[in-house]
C-alpha cells in the first residue's frame, strides 16, 4: 500500500480532530515501513536459509520477520482505510 498522505486542502490548523488524524497518519506510515522492512528481512532470511540448509538462527529470523510484519501491518491497513474514509467524508461533507 502507498503511504497515507493528507489531502492538499485539509491542513491541520488547530482543529484537534485534524491534528489527531495527522498523528495517526504518521504512525500508520511508520508502522507500514517497519512492517515491510520485517517482511524484507524474512525474505532475505529465507534466501540465506535456502543456501545454508535452514539452521536455527535463519528460521528464527524468518519467523520474527513474518510475525512482526503481520502484527504491524494488519492494524496499519485498517487505520489507513479509516483515515482515508474520514478525509473523504470531510471533503464531501457527508458525515452520516
Amino acid at each position: 500500500m502507498a503511504p497515507v498522505t493528507a489531502p492538499a486542502n485539509r491542513a491541520p490548523d488547530g482543529d484537534p480532530v485534524l491534528v489527531r488524524r495527522e498523528q495517526v497518519r504518521r504512525l500508520i506510515t511508520m508502522a507500514q515501513r517497519a512492517g515491510y522492512a520485517l517482511y524484507a528481512l524474512s525474505v532475505i532470511g529465507f534466501v540465506a536459509g535456502f543456501a545454508r540448509n535452514f539452521d536455527g538462527l535463519t528460521v528464527t529470523v524468518i519467523q520474527i520477520g513474518l510475525i512482526g510484519g503481520s502484527i504491524l501491518l494488519a492494524p496499519a491497513f485498517v487505520f489507513t482505510y479509516a483515515v482515508k474514509a474520514a478525509d473523504r467524508a470531510d471533503a464531501e461533507d457527508d458525515w452520516r
